[in-house]
């Protein structure tokens, strides 16, 4: 693995592994879906340059996620785009947006106040983008294909 593929999170599927169809990568990608899953998995819309989009949406963070995913069945690998939208607290300036490989965990903490009286902070809620990126990712890797991040669908 290059440093230009660690900037993108670029993986290749271990060797020995026997590529399956796109129609099999696309089918374990729509198997992803589910009641406890975070995101959602669909056909991308014409305007989105993409064949798949997996979507997220965490309102208690005021986050969106999104994950183009372009299949390339000549190389077998899956092109992907991770963008991220963020809106800011009130006092702050505006939304935030960002693409391209780049995990992150969004906490919000509260404070407690422990039998003795003392306060201290704990963490309420938790969310870490890899628990979306990284099962598209396992899918497609344990299919044989590349799993490629690219800045540009």
């Amino acid at each position: 693995m290059g440093i230009f593929d660690k900037l993108t999170g670029t993986k290749r599927p271990d060797s020995g592994v026997v590529p399956r169809s796109s129609d099999e990568v696309r089918a374990a990608l729509f198997a992803l879906n589910g009641p406890d899953a975070p995101y959602r998995v669909r056909h991308a819309v014409p305007t989105e340059k993409a064949d798949l989009v997996a979507e997220c949406r965490i309102p208690r963070v005021g986050l969106r996620l999104k994950t183009s995913m372009r299949l390339v069945p000549e190389k077998q690998e899956v092109r992907f785009l991770d963008e991220r939208w963020e809106n800011r607290s009130a006092d702050q300036a505006s939304a935030q947006y960002g693409r391209g490989h780049a995990p992150a965990v969004f906490r919000q903490m509260e404070t407690k106040q422990d039998p003795d009286g003392r306060k201290h902070k704990v963490e309420a809620f938790r969310f870490d983008t890899r628990e979306m990126t990284d099962p598209l990712r396992n899918v497609v890797l344990s299919a044989g294909w590349t799993w490629r991040g690219v800045f540009k669908l």
